[in-house]
């Protein structure tokens, strides 16, 4: 019979036995499908293939208004997006039953494992084959077999006696190395979901001088987890005192990110002083507090025809290259006509005829603002949401530019604007993260595991005592030079002691 038609038999008989199973044994089948190490690998694959469209299509939790923007862009196929829940993957049902399943597949390939393992560790001697010819390091020699049997045991050999013979086992921590593994993956499991269901993500836009209260009105942006309550926020402050940037004169690159700030844990606590800096992050109990990017607001007043100020004070703008050329948007809805401004700060100020304006270097050493005045409807009043740094000129008038120092103003028909200064903006990333002290441990003791998985090896030594001499031969499926060298190290000993 050949080979196909043997697996297409052994298919068929298999999808036989299970027509044939009802109630718990047709559980047990599935249960024992869902845990096999093949469902385990199918389901990170699919795991994996399910959150590229989370990383190709704009998701709401990160970005509404890039989701708004592609519903204006694609109106026919938005709509069927939105019903797949390709706009919110990661919250999709879809993907939480892949990954619940996922979860469950890999603890119940594990645990029964750990059981393995943990009774391979206390697992006696097994006895001799009845032939010792075939194995590794096979060899006949003189002299006294319970002598033989005292090296082994000196060398912290497992020893058991059977008959006229003995088996001797070592490298049990390679089992050790296996159970502590397996249970690793276990804690970065738990670790991984606990974050996942029980931590928060967010990030808030705060300009020096400022302050900056763990509330949830003061995010830019809040990503809590399944089960995490916002009313559960630890009530911090952080006040925002000094920040400085050193770059290389070369490459413009950053070399150093500083920020000292006032912290205060709780209303009865008093505030102490701290310094935040790249991967220097804030403590506070399962939260950290990040330093993750840094930019410019611009001070601007804004007053009408008749000198009255509409608006007054920052702005931020966001970084579009290295040198934080910055741009983004001033709206002022309290003008008759509405007026809007598309702004690009310029550290350094430079131009070329291709690029036009943009920033030779991040230090503010030529600040320059640009700006683009436009009248019209802002549109603020139709209910859709609109990003703070973006200004939709649809069906509005551009009514002058203008091109300002720090101090300088710029009149156009219907008012004046002011750019009285600017001030860095620190972007502040804070992390709930509950199980990554169970991840961290887990990946550490996954190391440790690894390392007697890898360079640990049980090996076996048989010893039998016949007319002709000692009898010994050995069995290491990982490392049979090993064995041989043992062996050969060990007749060396006995013929010398001799």
């Amino acid at each position: 019979m050949s080979e196909k038609k043997r697996i297409e038999k052994d298919r068929t008989r298999d999808l036989g036995e299970v027509r044939t199973l009802t109630g718990f044994a047709f559980l047990r089948y599935l249960w024992r499908l869902l845990t096999s190490m093949r469902t385990a690998l199918t389901l990170l694959l699919l795991l994996g293939l399910a959150s590229i469209p989370g990383s190709i299509i704009p998701q709401r939790a990160q970005n509404p208004f890039q989701v708004q923007d592609f519903f204006e862009a694609n109106p026919t196929i938005a709509p069927i997006f939105d019903r797949l829940y390709l706009f919110d993957v990661f919250g999709a049902p879809w993907f939480s039953a892949i990954y619940v399943l996922l979860f469950i597949s890999l603890i119940g390939c594990v645990i029964p494992r750990l059981n393995e393992y943990r009774k391979a560790i206390f697992e006696r001697p097994t006895e001799p084959p009845a032939t010792l010819e075939n194995f590794t390091g096979y060899r006949r020699f003189q002299g006294d077999i319970e002598e033989v049997a005292s090296l082994l045991k000196l060398k912290r050999f497992r020893m058991e006696k059977f008959g006229a013979g003995y088996t001797f086992e070592k490298g049990y921590l390679k089992e050790s190395g296996n159970l502590l593994f397996h249970f690793s993956l276990i804690l970065i499991l738990i670790g991984i979901a606990a974050s996942s269901l029980f931590g928060m993500r967010g990030e808030a836009i705060v300009n020096v001088g400022e302050r900056f209260i763990n509330t949830p009105v003061t995010y830019d942006n809040l990503t809590p987890g399944r089960f995490y309550s916002v009313e559960s926020l630890q009530p911090y402050r952080i006040e925002l005192q000094e920040f400085y940037a050193e770059y290389d004169p070369v490459t413009n690159a950053a070399r150093e990110y500083e920020l000292k700030v006032r912290v205060r844990e709780d209303l009865d606590s008093p505030f102490t002083n701290e310094v935040m800096r790249v991967n220097q992050p804030l403590t506070f109990g399962a939260s950290r507090v990040f330093l993750q990017a840094t930019g410019y607001s611009v001070l601007v007043t804004v007053r009408d025809s008749m000198g009255s100020i509409t608006y007054q004070g920052p702005v931020p703008l966001l970084p579009i290259d290295p040198n934080l050329t910055s741009t983004g948007a001033i709206k002022v809805p309290d003008m008759e006509p509405s007026v809007g401004f598309i702004a690009s700060f310029l550290p350094t100020a430079a131009r070329d005829e291709i690029r036009g304006g943009f920033s030779s270097y991040p230090e503010p050493l030529d600040p320059r603002l640009l700006l683009g005045v436009w009248q019209g409807d802002l549109r603020m009043d139709d209910g859709k949401p609109q990003s703070i740094y973006r200004l939709d000129t649809e069906g509005m008038e551009r009514i002058g530019l203008a091109s300002l120092r720090p101090g300088e103003s710029y009149d156009f028909s219907v008012g004046s604007i002011t750019f009285e200064s600017f001030v860095p903006w620190i972007n502040l990333q804070v992390i709930h993260d509950p199980g990554k002290s169970y991840a961290l441990a887990g990946g550490l003791l996954s190391l440790l595991g690894a390392l007697g998985m890898l360079f640990v090896h049980r090996r076996r030594i048989w010893i039998r005592s016949t007319p002709e001499g000692i009898e010994i031969a050995g069995l290491c499926n990982t490392n049979e030079e090993l064995v041989q060298r043992e062996i050969e190290d060990l007749i060396k000993e006995v013929a010398k002691d001799g």
